[in-house]
């Protein structure tokens, strides 16, 4: 299994650990993707098919809610264009639907990157890569 590079920092009230993370792959397609695309941000959905991918967009282009739950935030240092100037890293925010979060809630998810063609709707699909979650259970308790 190929090792997390980057932990998302803690979001979720009363936990202090990071229950998502990126992979090095990760990083470095995502920066590539931030200098084409802008801010970015991920939501995993619990749908069949790619709605089971992470499934990455410009920031605020998937609307998220009160059915969302915001797993992590990352800050990817800068890599290139587009980065904070003040803060030298890109922000990126993890989101999942309450509903998958209410199944996966006892998993540490790390997003790596494969070679294929995941959903047309995800910044990564012309890359002829998609992002994937390798999850591992938790051995601390939630």
């Amino acid at each position: 299994m190929t090792e997390a590079s980057l932990d998302a920092a803690v979001t979720l009230p009363g936990e202090d650990f990071s229950r998502v993370a990126l992979t090095a792959e990760s990083v470095h397609l995502l920066r590539k993707l931030w200098a084409q695309h802008g801010p970015l941000m991920f939501h995993q959905s619990g749908g069949c098919c790619d709605g089971s991918s992470p499934m990455c967009f410009p920031a605020g282009e998937f609307l998220t809610g009160d059915s969302d739950v915001l797993l992590g935030r990352f800050e990817i240092p800068d890599g290139g264009p587009g980065a904070d100037a003040e803060m030298g890293t890109m922000p990126l925010d993890f989101w999942m639907s309450r509903e998958q979060f209410n199944y996966w809630s006892h998993t540490h998810l790390t997003v790596d990157v494969v070679p294929g063609r995941g959903s047309g709707f995800s910044v990564e699909a012309p890359e002829g890569k998609r992002f994937l979650i390798r999850s591992t259970l938790m051995d601390w308790p939630v």
